[in-house]
């Protein structure tokens, strides 16, 4: 394959796979040994479950990148082709909502990791502000440089927060107390709630695995490029979620690790000494930090191909020298910023907590209406390759994975969630307004 000059402006292979590894794997993975511990070994299984639905999403994605292979906004170009302007519009509305309140989230989780090292992130309010405002301008500015900037800071990044992740996954293996499964299902429940309610958790954790599918158009050879990223990404973070999970909870008895805050460095601290926990806890900070990059790129990537096709103020396509959309990120950070401010403000905590619940819906919505359009866009393309019965299958598989997600998220969660998607109604109003009078 010739490399042309302008390839090398854009995100390649391994670019765009840390773009799928370091979105899905946050700080939260760190913590999610000891959420499961109160269900036993049978957790391994919700896993495994859930891998199988994230992975149908991603052939999912795949498949779609394949028919158009140049769809800034991923999901949301998806929609739009699918299902028209509106729908395109309500998945791209709740993905930004979805991805402000996730950095934001992601920010405060960053200082919390750095004040392993910097203990007074843990009792000042006022620093701890400013430090989370530091992390969230300074990768703001780092994605205004360009795509090939932001993408070697993800790539860097990703593979410095896989360190201690693989470690103890591997490392584990020789450490693992077979009894620490036993009872196999702790929960009290039936294996099939149990396996449910699993599932349910851990289905979050591969939240991000449509990632290289937003900066389509910034993705050298995207017809192949995309397509690979998105499913190595997502099977390399199933294997590191599955095998990190076993070798945790087969080191550390369930009621201990039940009260664990840092199951990872508790782990780490028997393969390795009790200096580990030092490593771990960078690998925690590192992995919010990496995270943070990723989904900001993505915030203005979304906003961006949103306003471009005028269904968002044009704004947010105003370009900088870099040809980065700028004035988008910059507002987009803002907005981020003001929420996790709420975070450290006495009266708007619970607020704070609230946004981050109600914006796990808004993320799931793209995952159903993607698996719909993969057929209707067969269908308006007048694709006759391919086995059309294991394309109907693929996409009646992951919009039913997606919808038992959905479902799975609780009664309030898809109530509220729903209220903030039909918040964004009055700006479509107004776009298809101006669009009708210019």
């Amino acid at each position: 394959m010739v490399v042309t000059s302008s390839d090398v402006k854009k995100l390649g292979l391994w670019t765009s796979t840390s773009l799928v590894v370091g979105n899905m794997i946050g700080s939260g993975v760190f913590m999610m040994p000891a959420t499961l511990a109160a269900y036993g070994g049978i957790s391994v299984l919700g896993w495994i479950f859930s891998a199988i639905g994230a992975l149908l999403l991603a052939k999912v994605f795949s498949n779609l990148s394949i028919m158009m292979p140049v769809s800034d906004g991923g999901p949301y170009a998806y929609t739009r082709k699918g299902m028209g302007d509106f729908a395109g519009f309500l998945v791209a509305w709740g993905y930004l909502i979805s991805t402000w309140c996730t950095n934001a989230a992601i920010s405060v989780a960053f200082v919390g990791a750095m004040s392993t090292f910097i203990p007074d992130l843990a009792v000042n309010n006022l620093m701890a502000v400013l430090f989370g405002l530091g992390a969230i301008w300074f990768l703001t500015w780092i994605n205004t440089l360009g795509i090939v900037a932001s993408g070697k800071m993800q790539l860097l990044t990703t593979l410095l927060k896989l360190i201690p992740l693989i470690l103890v996954c591997a490392g584990g293996l020789f450490f693992i107390d077979f009894n620490n499964f036993i009872p196999f299902n702790m929960s009290g429940t039936s294996d099939f709630s149990a396996i449910t309610a699993t599932a349910t958790l851990t289905f979050f954790a591969f939240l991000g695995m449509e990632c290289a599918t937003i900066p389509s158009s910034s993705v050298a050879n995207p017809e192949k490029t995309i397509p690979k990223a998105t499913m190595m990404g997502t099977i390399l973070t199933t294997v590191i979620y599955i095998f990190s999970s076993i070798s945790v909870m087969g080191m550390i008895p369930a009621e201990v690790l039940q009260k664990s805050v840092t199951p990872f460095a508790d782990a780490a601290s028997i393969i390795f000494g009790p200096e580990a926990v030092y490593w771990v806890g960078g690998g925690v900070a590192i992995a919010a930090f990496g995270t943070l990059n990723g989904f900001i790129l993505v915030q203005g990537q979304v906003a961006d191909a949103m306003a471009v096709d005028r269904l968002f103020p044009a704004i947010f396509c105003k370009k900088n020298k870099n040809g980065v959309a700028s004035a988008g990120l910059i507002i987009g950070s803002i907005i981020v910023s003001m929420i996790m401010l709420m975070n450290y403000t006495k009266g708007l905590a619970n607020q704070f907590k609230f946004l981050i619940l109600l914006s796990t819906l808004t993320v799931l919505v793209p995952y159903l209406f993607s698996a719909a359009s993969l057929i209707l866009i067969k269908i308006q393309n007048k694709i006759k390759s391919g086995n059309w019965f294991s394309t109907i299958m693929l996409a009646s598989m992951a919009f039913l994975f997606s919808l038992w997600a959905v479902s799975g998220s609780g009664q309030d969660t898809v109530y509220y969630g729903f209220m903030m998607l039909m918040a964004g109604i009055p700006i479509y109003v107004w776009m298809m307004w101006k669009r009708q009078s210019s």
